[in-house]
């Protein structure tokens, strides 16, 4: 018989693409995981992995195990879900990712409503980039993913349902001071000069910032790189730099000025889920608290 939890670790070396990722992930040593896999490959008596140089890859059939156990690990968990849930309130633990600036605009407040609505329920927030969420979500890692759809660099698949939670328009964001701290639409290119303030390397934002830069023929000055946003508006308060931030990240306890762009830029805000047995009665409850504050304007409405 085939053990569940080796089948994970096969699946997740499927997403992930190495060993050392996956250790990484389930908190164990390369060598433990290397071990696991030989181990299911006795289990199964077919050979799973091959060695390319100093990796390892999946073979033809390992692929195919790892898709189909995918599935039936899915089916499991949404069954044992559905049992735990029968006849009762949720309860149990959820593991939410989210994206940093919908934390307190979204997470928060649904995690404050269920804390009253349903005392046995658990959440765990964890803050996942866009791009980290949905691999998280497909490996296991959390159950429910707030993420943006609006980026290219992972596909969404059909393995995912998507539930549109808010759109959230990227504005730029000005010392209260600046001359440009005006009203209406602001063309980029007139800001080529200014100093300015991006996210971290490899993170969403400064992806979208710098790529929103070079479109308007220019590249940024940078002035400094924080990877949370209330340093950014801080560091934009203080007169020292200009920023690109998404409308649910700018506080309004910060005096920023914001100006919406000659070419907007709007991303769509969405909770993620995986497709196949229905969600759980706790997954179920987390989604409906997350959809109340976007419904009642909470993203990105201080900004509008």
């Amino acid at each position: 018989m085939m053990n569940p939890w080796r089948l994970r670790l096969l699946c997740r070396l499927e997403t992930l693409g190495t060993v050392r990722a996956v250790a990484q992930a389930v908190h164990m040593s390369p060598s433990g995981v290397s071990q696991q896999l030989a181990v299911l490959e006795s289990e199964t008596g077919t050979r799973l992995l091959e060695r390319t140089g100093r990796r390892v890859r999946l073979t033809s059939a390992g692929l195919i195990l790892a898709r189909r156990s995918r599935a039936l690990l899915e089916q499991m968990d949404g069954l044992e879900a559905q049992v735990r849930g029968l006849g009762q309130e949720p309860a149990g633990l959820v593991r939410l990712g989210t994206f940093q600036s919908a934390i307190h605009t979204l997470a928060v407040p649904a995690v404050r409503a269920l804390a009253s609505a349903h005392p046995r329920l658990q959440v765990e927030v964890v803050q996942l980039e866009p791009h980290e969420s949905l691999p998280a979500l497909r490996g296991g890692d959390v159950d429910l993913a707030i993420t943006t759809t609006d980026f290219g660099e992972l596909p969404l698949g059909e393995d995912l349902d998507l539930v549109v939670l808010a759109r959230d328009p990227v504005l730029l964001v000005l010392p209260p001071s600046h001359p440009a701290a005006g009203r209406g639409p602001v063309d980029l290119a007139a800001f080529a000069d200014e100093p300015w303030t991006l996210d971290l390397p490899h993170s969403y934002m400064a992806g979208l910032a710098l790529r929103l830069c070079r479109q308007a023929r220019f590249e940024p000055r940078v002035a400094a790189r924080f990877g949370n946003y209330l340093m950014t508006l801080q560091h934009v308060e203080a007169g020292l730099s200009i920023a690109l931030l998404p409308g649910l990240a700018v506080d309004a306890r910060y005096r920023v000025a914001t100006r919406e762009l000659a070419r907007p830029v709007t991303r769509t805000i969405t909770a993620a889920v995986r497709r196949g047995a229905p969600p759980g009665a706790a997954v179920r409850a987390v989604l409906d608290a997350l959809r109340r504050p976007a419904a009642a304007g909470g993203a990105g409405g201080q900004q509008e």
